[in-house]
């Protein structure tokens, strides 16, 4: 009787990766890297509709993906002061902290390392400025929006940032009536 011969699994990315991690125990080769970014959630006040300043960048991949402003605490700043700072950078708008949101943190992979991401994300109070993405030092953003607070879920790109924003939507009830 002829019996039919199993074929080998077929190998992906993800099972080369899972049989090398089994192979070695658990661990692989690449060296992790701590980053540490800060940005969030600004609106302005002044319009009804509550709208909140995001970025647009291309990823490694070349997608377009639809952000919330964050960038890397320099020297000795705080992670509010980082938040502050890169949020008027990527955007052009000016802001004060209202609250904190919470933290995210993920990981990814580059060609020589993995890398451990954790990012502090604030609410905060548009105070002034004009939205542009023309004193962006790193030139990351390629375009910046105001979205509605109520659309921005469905414009965020990130899950993470999806929640970051429902959260933001919670604690507007604290400053803002009718929210």
């Amino acid at each position: 009787m002829n019996r039919p011969i199993p074929s080998a699994p077929k190998r992906t990315p993800l099972t080369a990766s899972m049989a090398r991690a089994q192979a070695t125990g658990g661990h692989t080769s690449l060296p992790t890297v701590e980053e540490v970014s800060s940005g969030g959630i600004v609106i302005d006040f002044e319009k009804p509709d509550f709208p909140v300043a995001i970025i647009a960048r291309y990823n490694r991949g070349g997608r377009l993906e639809w952000c919330l402003p964050k960038g890397h605490p320099e020297g000795v700043e705080t992670n509010e002061e980082a938040a502050i700072r890169e949020i008027e950078e990527e955007t052009g708008i000016a802001g004060k902290i209202l609250a904190p949101l919470g933290s995210v943190d993920y990981w990814f992979t580059v060609t020589n390392y993995r890398v451990h991401k954790t990012v502090h994300h604030f609410l905060l109070e548009a105070t002034g400025g004009v939205l542009t993405i023309e004193n962006d030092p790193d030139h990351e953003a390629v375009d910046v929006a105001w979205v509605p607070l109520d659309a921005l879920g469905k414009r965020l790109s990130f899950p993470n940032e999806r929640r970051i924003a429902e959260l933001a939507r919670e604690v507007l009830t604290k400053y803002v009536s009718g929210s």
